[in-house]
């Protein structure tokens, strides 16, 4: 049109937008993708030390060693019961979100959060009461090593859920359409949750 001027900033923004979405569309959300990938890795590595732990225990006459006190039950039991509901519980912020209720999912996610804490400080009354140490013989070790590491692994998943309730206290920054660090920590502690039941089954009831 005559007259009309033409702002060249503003067709350079636009034209930025309309290549950064049309990017966007060719290469589609592999963030999943590569947070299944990372979980199959971890879970490598735990199926290694699960392995060494078969080996250990299979190339001596008695397991445990002679020696090593009767393990309490009860409050792992407890532990494991706690940390399995946790599954079912975050679940709930998932469904929640995905009908946008933002609430629900907080409160969902907090639940979890606290379950995953009360493991971990139960894990650590655990140890400061075992009649063990971590050189007391190889059961010992590999008791420390595979509950250490899986504890770690809880502190991250605990870790992440926090950091997912702090990023929802933005307005809008979760929704039904939005919501892939919600899946992403639900994923992670189910992760963490199936390995604790191979533990628990491979260090105190077999």
């Amino acid at each position: 049109m005559q007259g009309q001027t033409i702002d060249p900033e503003k067709t350079a923004l636009n034209y930025h937008h309309t290549t950064a979405a049309e990017a966007h569309e060719e290469h589609p959300d592999l963030r999943m993708t590569g947070l299944v990938v990372f979980l199959i890795a971890e879970g490598m590595i735990f199926i290694g030390m699960f392995g060494a732990y078969l080996i250990l225990r299979s190339s001596l006459p008695v397991w445990p060693p002679a020696g090593t006190p009767e393990r309490e039950l009860l409050l792992p039991g407890i532990n494991t019961i706690i940390l399995i509901s946790s599954s079912f519980v975050i679940h709930n912020a998932d469904t929640a979100i995905k009908k946008n209720h933002v609430k629900g999912m907080q409160m969902w996610f907090a639940i979890t959060a606290l379950m995953g804490t009360i493991f971990l400080i139960g894990q650590v009354y655990e140890y400061s009461h075992l009649e063990f140490g971590l050189t007391t013989n190889l059961y010992a070790s590999a008791f420390y090593v595979l509950t250490g590491f899986h504890g770690l692994h809880v502190t991250i998943g605990v870790l992440a859920i926090v950091a997912v309730l702090w990023r929802s206290l933005k307005k809008d920054h979760y929704s039904s359409e939005k919501h892939f660090g919600i899946e992403a920590a639900e994923l992670y502690w189910h992760f963490v949750d199936v390995i604790w039941i191979v533990l628990f089954i491979l260090l105190y009831l077999l």
